[in-house]
């Protein structure tokens, strides 16, 4: 098999280029720094230069193309008019969290509405979806759609709520005996999946002709509540997390551009049905669990100082809510 991967290099691209080298693929990466894993063909271009990206690669076609990279309508357009005839299968990377918010069923198949008032982003992964899916209708363009749900690796702890530096000043706070923001009551569950699982789904569904023209997901099958989430995260850092509970409506409004990925995503209880993965990728499990996958990423960021971005504005706005929270309760 023959695969364009458009970015290959991320938390999900990068789990999927390794595994999909493993079973043999032919694997080719564009990416603006032309730099991979070893085995794959690179491909130094950056895709919105679409002049470029075509000469590039008008005399080429693949058995799959994958575009990680795609974030709005427009891009999606160019996709069509480069690989329409180049390919059989064309491998869209959506999000879970263009599902309905909030929802008005607990269990998400892939039939749930998608409607997001509150993440420009997810709507613009929606309209990347119709887009998709007219032009599959119309003009028979071989599109598969993916969504994925929270996925994570080594490089990064998944949080709820983290600065412009990443997770790692959570982790920092926990660590320094200081307590750390939950949104809720830690209550509402969520869905974790590994970077690894995430790939064997994928992989299962490249090339698979009765994947065309469908929308999946792939998640783990596991929920668990933000406290217990916290909990693990903590005894992989051998530490007990100091939990405060904030409303997520009164932290979206003291960090706005908490809107989207809180309210629009993590504040909302979500459990994935993936009845729809195992049928067309028959092998297809998630094995890693939570405590198991997050106790090797914390080994692996605590191991690399790269990892360790610190965030001097996100800890003393955490600093700020949470006196001024503790002292709202105090004194009411």
């Amino acid at each position: 098999m023959k695969a364009l991967f458009i970015g290959g290099t991320g938390t999900i691209s990068g789990a999927v280029s390794e595994l999909a080298i493993q079973n043999g693929v032919e694997l080719t990466l564009l990416t603006r720094s032309g730099k991979g894993p070893e085995g794959a063909e690179q491909i130094a271009c950056d895709i919105n230069d679409e002049d470029t990206a075509f000469s590039i690669l008008k005399d080429r076609s693949f058995d799959v193309v994958a575009d990680f990279v795609a974030f709005r309508p427009e891009q999606v357009e160019r996709d069509i008019r480069l690989f329409q005839g180049k390919t059989e299968q064309y491998i869209f990377i959506s999000s879970a969290s263009a599902y309905q918010k909030p929802l008005v069923h607990p269990i998400i198949t892939e039939s749930t509405p998608l409607y997001n008032p509150y993440w420009q982003y997810s709507r613009d992964k929606i309209a990347c979806e119709t887009l998709l899916m007219a032009a599959y209708r119309s003009e028979g363009f071989p599109v598969t759609i993916v969504r994925p749900s929270h996925t994570y690796g080594d490089r990064s702890v998944p949080v709820s709520i983290h600065g412009a530096n990443g997770s790692w000043q959570i982790l920092a706070r926990m660590l320094e005996g200081k307590p750390v923001i939950v949104h809720g009551d830690g209550l509402s569950l969520w869905t974790f999946t590994h970077n690894t699982d995430f790939a064997k789904g994928f992989c299962g569904l490249m090339g698979n002709p009765h994947a065309i023209g469908e929308a999946v997901h792939i998640t783990s099958d596991e929920s668990l509540t933000w406290n217990a989430a916290f909990s693990a995260i903590g005894r992989a850092l051998g530490v007990e997390p100091i939990l405060q509970h904030i409303s997520s409506d009164l932290l979206s409004a003291l960090r706005p551009e908490l809107l989207g990925t809180l309210l629009g995503d993590k504040a909302n209880s979500v459990q994935f049905d993936n009845t729809k993965i195992k049928r067309l990728v028959p092998d297809f499990c998630a094995t890693v669990r939570f405590d198991q996958g997050v106790r090797r990423t914390v080994d692996y960021v605590r191991a690399h100082p790269e990892c360790q971005k610190p965030d001097p504005e996100f800890d003393a706005w955490c600093d700020r809510v949470i006196k001024a929270y503790s002292s709202c309760i105090f004194h009411f």
